[in-house]
């Protein structure tokens, strides 16, 4: 008897396991959504056992928080172009072409529809969210140090400015999103940070 699901050879332990696990988990969540998201067909497809997945992770909830976490964590490249303006632009480009392809789509919905009740995925967005600011600080520490931003411009304040048109596109508004809508954003972030209001004080220089 035939089986759609696909199969894969055995791995071996430790890291490998738990890569193998994770890259499955995602691509269930891309080709079948969260909803029919398993641990059975996870374990199938990494070429594991159910059990050694059991022994990982509690539960289906706690195995997709925790690949979110991980794969969302590595996919942040940090650019460093010399310059705010294009790091900036790069930033905002890699948001846009993250979440606007199939394994995006799949994330956010999972992040955002499908499990946003559940309080491990709560947790999990929580990361992600803190992790890419944690990660993209230096764009803004950089571009202070040179000049090009106001001293005590707030680096996690000026990332949400970056990115929130582009999340209300993509979360609430389904308008169409691009590098356009990318480089539309990093010049509303950079006008209000040279501005001086996104200073840790809210105060503009006087």
């Amino acid at each position: 008897m035939c089986s759609d699901q696909p199969s894969a050879q055995p791995v071996g332990r430790g890291a490998k396991v738990r890569a193998a696990v994770h890259a499955a988990t995602l691509a269930e969540l891309v080709n079948k959504g969260y909803a029919a998201l398993s641990v059975e067909h996870v374990a199938q497809r990494a070429g594991v056992h159910k059990t050694t997945v059991y022994r990982r992770w509690k539960d289906r909830e706690s195995l997709l928080a925790d690949a979110l976490a991980e794969h969302m964590a590595m996919d942040i490249p940090v650019p460093d172009t010399g310059a705010i303006e294009s790091d900036l632009r790069a930033l905002a480009r890699s948001i846009v072409h993250t979440f606007t392809s199939p394994n995006g789509q799949a994330l956010l919905a999972a992040m955002f529809t499908g499990a946003a009740h559940l309080p491990e995925i709560a947790t999990a967005r929580r990361h992600v969210f803190d992790d890419r600011l944690a990660r993209a600080e230096p764009v803004v520490t950089r571009a202070i140090q040179r000049g090009e931003l106001p001293g005590g411009t707030d680096p996690a304040e000026l990332l949400k400015t970056l990115a929130a048109p582009i999340y209300l596109r993509l979360l609430i508004t389904a308008d169409p999103v691009d590098e356009t809508t990318a480089d539309q954003a990093v010049r509303v972030t950079l006008t209000a940070a040279r501005a001086g209001v996104l200073r840790t004080d809210s105060q503009p220089p006087l």
